[in-house]
């Protein structure tokens, strides 16, 4: 981010929009005054909130991070929402309150001594925007905070930051590409260039109605200009997993009912439903990574080659690799490089591909999605929309016939959604891949959805 001129008035509402890696998130952190020093990057110019540097109006600000895991911080739900009223030495008789408030505004309906690592991401949104309200600080800061959330969670989130911003007069800085959800409560929308600041500033209407067809050419999600990707649909070939009356979970404890379905060659199947349906844990299942509660998963002989039916979870690391691929939730999970080029070439080098191999296809992937100019960064320092290409572009490196992908369209912009659901969608139309994706996002639904099942629906 550099060249950015901006001023925010108090208790102004602002959307903040712009391409993947203009820099949306690094200005939430340095107004938030958590950058780092000087050893994590270089600053130029000034950046005051409330007449003084950032790092020394700590308190003043809350943040929701991008990685809703990220903001998890206790082991308990009703300690984690807390935290940060005891760091801000609120009275002890007003914390409990707050939290119980706080909770009840984002719609988490869990006890407060429910483990934090047993909630799901759409869950951890929830918590973590709890923990900002329970604060009440001066400036709200939110980074893709409905981005793994229901439909029924988006608006109860919205309404409850809207609701909170009125009440105390808090000024609201959002990051979203859901535009159209926060469109009725701010007042103003900011577009940010990469590596040129503001690119347009002004009322919803001035910004989006005026400038929609450029803004939405440079990859900014537009309301009322819908994304297509052409797919070249055919029959589906035979089925290379099978799920028989599956139950999944984690410490044998089944987190939704039994399943009965196949992954077909040459079909995307979308798996969607409310948070804390079961969906991640699902996938996690299919793809080998976790055990079947009840019921069975089997590869069968045509993802096999030949050999006898087996289940995915006995399969070695390198078995697992050229057959099922998978994209976490959170896509740091699966790093393990330095470098963004090693971490697209690791799986291939661990299969014993030669290095001109390895090094045509990282090329050809880092190209398509648009990541060749980031190739020798750090995976850790990428914006959420460029991790989740880069996690991607890992599990597609071995070509598996299968894969899994849970939220793949996270933190996305238009231009990058539509590379990415184009080359998801090639793999399948094309190469006959399967594919399984979690999703929220109605439009993956729409484009990618040849089946659809659906967990938890009443």
């Amino acid at each position: 981010m550099a060249g950015l001129d901006l001023d925010v008035e108090p208790g102004e509402r602002v959307l903040l929009l712009g391409p993947s890696g203009a820099g949306k998130s690094t200005l939430l952190s340095a107004l938030a005054g958590v950058l780092g020093g000087d050893e994590e990057g270089e600053e130029t110019g000034e950046l005051l909130v409330d007449g003084a540097h950032p790092a020394s109006r700590r308190g003043l600000a809350g943040l929701v991070l991008q990685d809703p895991q990220a903001n998890t911080i206790m082991s308990r739900v009703g300690d984690d929402v807390a935290f940060g009223c005891e760091n801000l030495a609120v009275p002890r008789d007003e914390i409990w309150p707050r939290v119980l408030d706080a909770l009840g505004a984002v719609g988490l309906d869990v006890d407060l001594d429910r483990s934090t690592a047993a909630l799901s991401g759409g869950q951890r949104q929830r918590l973590a925007l709890a923990g900002v309200i329970a604060m009440r600080p001066g400036l709200i800061l939110l980074d893709e905070p409905t981005a793994n959330l229901d439909p029924v969670g988006v608006a109860e989130v919205r309404d409850a930051v809207a609701r909170v911003a009125a009440d105390t007069g808090a000024t609201l800085v959002v990051v979203e590409h859901r535009v159209d959800t926060w469109i009725p409560v701010v007042d103003r929308v900011v577009v940010l260039e990469p590596g040129a600041g503001v690119a347009v500033d002004g009322s919803p209407h001035a910004v989006l109605e005026v400038h929609a067809e450029p803004l939405a050419v440079g990859g900014v999600w537009v309301p009322g200009i819908p994304v297509e990707v052409d797919r070249a649909r055919r029959a589906a070939g035979p089925a290379l997993l099978v799920a028989e009356t599956l139950r999944s979970g984690r410490a044998g404890e089944a987190v939704h009912e039994p399943v009965d379905v196949e992954v077909r060659a040459g079909e995307a199947l979308v798996v969607t439903g409310p948070n804390g349906a079961g969906k991640s844990t699902l996938a996690l299942t299919l793809a080998g990574l976790l055990p079947p509660v009840a019921g069975a998963v089997r590869a069968t002989t045509a993802l096999r080659g030949g050999a006898a039916a087996e289940a995915p979870i006995r399969w070695r690391p390198k078995q697992l690799a050229t057959r099922i691929g998978t994209v976490f939730q959170q896509p740091e999970h699966q790093f393990v490089a330095a470098r963004v080029r090693d971490e697209v070439a690791a799986g291939l080098r661990a299969l014993g591909r030669s290095d001109a191999a390895v090094s045509e296809r990282v090329d050809a992937l880092l190209a398509a999605l648009r990541l060749a100019h980031l190739a020798d960064v750090n995976p850790f320092t990428l914006s959420g929309g460029e991790q989740r290409r880069l996690s991607v572009a890992t599990v597609l490196a071995p070509a598996p016939r299968v894969m899994v992908l849970d939220e793949p369209t996270f933190g996305q912009d238009r231009r990058t959604w539509q590379e990415l659901v184009r080359l998801i969608a090639s793999l399948v139309d094309d190469d006959g891949c399967a594919v399984v994706a979690v999703t929220h996002d109605a439009d993956v639904e729409r484009v990618l959805g040849d089946r659809v099942l659906r967990l938890g629906a009443a």
